[in-house]
């Protein structure tokens, strides 16, 4: 066979040596180094070592103000309280740039950083309709060729506190969502049931997925990820559904969590954390321990609920790793899986990963090892999308569409 495209001298981890060889932006054979396969194009890597691309699981495109003017973080005024944020996050997006100028500055960072595939979260309720949706979407197709990207309808504002909100996110799906999304439903809705209805309802009539933000902490929380997996195992939906952030599991016992745990494997319930500063967040080795995947993302990048954030899942897999007191290499190979691998299952990506089918979507790193990267950070990257330079060195490098 003759292929498109040859990379030659791709170390992976483990310090073996192959050379890539792509068909029609796929990985068509991985080669021994001392074997010199033909192809239309050849392309070095000079020994670098090469990982997939990146998973960003969690992020919010249209409420970022990366690349517009700097905006004081707003405390809220007696402890973190998610009403407040939203009330804050309101009136910032009224000052902002135009969300699609914000979207395209905050996915080129992302790019440039390796990020290959990646899941957005956009509001859809009463305060915004389906207009950030659309914003968002027609950014989404510019952007094709550069990453993938699978959108959740998110109800920032509540479904039952926000009035309209069912119908929107039933439209959402029909205008392009990937996903319906939930917040808090006991605190913030004030009805578990009612609140869940919706979000499985919808999921249920389009056969998409759920993704559900949960910032509730303690028992509360433990008991509404019990009456998340209960609905997903009625309705048959094991591995579609994710609950995003579960600071509740970060504090509750290790009997309670051991519970949960087995809770959240049966119902293959994934679990995303950022591992937020001054959070508790979810144990990653103890739920990866119980069966539940465990994935991450950046969320917010300077915006209205923090100041931080620069895009990058290598420094996310630092984070998660030093949060964690991930010290031993097994350990830091784990934080790396989490923004690759367990990214990639929790997303249910196709084709991902480096092996002979896969999509070439991967990042060379000067770094012997992935131990050494996630601590060490490097700089100075390569990232392909379908064999394609699209990033070097953090600038776009690919033309959109």
């Amino acid at each position: 066979m003759t292929f498109d495209t040859i990379f030659l001298n791709a170390r992976f981890d483990g310090g073996s040596r192959h050379h890539i060889a792509v068909k029609d932006g796929r990985i068509a054979a991985i080669m021994p180094a001392d074997q010199r396969p033909t192809g239309t194009e050849t392309i070095d890597l000079g020994n670098a070592l090469v990982v997939p691309g990146f998973v960003e699981g969690h992020i919010h495109l249209d409420t970022s103000f990366y690349g517009d003017a700097w905006r004081p973080h707003k405390p809220c005024t007696d402890g973190f309280d998610v009403h407040e944020r939203v009330a804050f996050q309101a009136q910032n997006m009224a000052e902002a740039a135009p969300m699609d100028v914000r979207a395209r500055n905050q996915l080129d960072l992302c790019i440039g950083h390796g990020t290959t595939q990646m899941r957005s979260h956009v509001m859809v309720d009463g305060s915004v309709g389906l207009k950030s949706l659309e914003t968002i979407l027609r950014v989404r197709e510019e952007y094709r060729s550069l990453i993938d990207i699978q959108l959740v309808a998110f109800p920032q504002s509540g479904i039952l506190a926000s009035p309209g909100t069912p119908q929107l996110l039933d439209e959402a799906i029909g205008l392009g969502a990937d996903l319906v999304g939930g917040l808090d439903p006991a605190s913030f809705d004030r009805d578990v049931e009612k609140h869940l209805d919706v979000v499985f309802g919808v999921a249920n009539k389009h056969g998409v997925d759920v993704d559900i933000h949960l910032h509730d902490m303690g028992t509360l929380g433990a008991f509404e990820i019990e009456q998340i997996a209960a609905r997903t195992r009625v309705l048959g939906m094991e591995g579609r559904v994710a609950i995003s952030h579960a600071y509740g599991l970060g504090d509750i016992t290790t009997d309670q969590l051991k519970k949960i745990g087995e809770v959240l494997a049966r119902s293959g319930v994934a679990i995303m954390t950022n591992a937020p500063g001054a959070r508790p967040f979810p144990p990653i080795l103890a739920l990866r321990n119980a069966g539940v995947t465990v994935f991450s993302g950046n969320d917010n990048i300077r915006d209205s609920w923090w100041p931080y954030g620069d895009g990058d899942m290598l420094r996310r897999a630092a984070t998660l790793g030093y949060r964690s007191g991930f010290n031993v290499d097994e350990e830091l190979r784990v934080a790396f899986d989490v923004v690759t691998e367990a990214g990639a299952k929790a997303l249910r990506l196709e084709g991902y990963g480096l092996q002979v089918g896969a999509k070439a979507d991967f990042v060379t790193l000067q770094a012997e090892h992935v131990p050494e990267a996630v601590v060490g950070v490097p700089q100075g990257r390569s990232v392909y999308k379908g064999s394609r330079l699209v990033a070097s060195s953090g600038r776009i490098m690919g033309k959109r569409g």
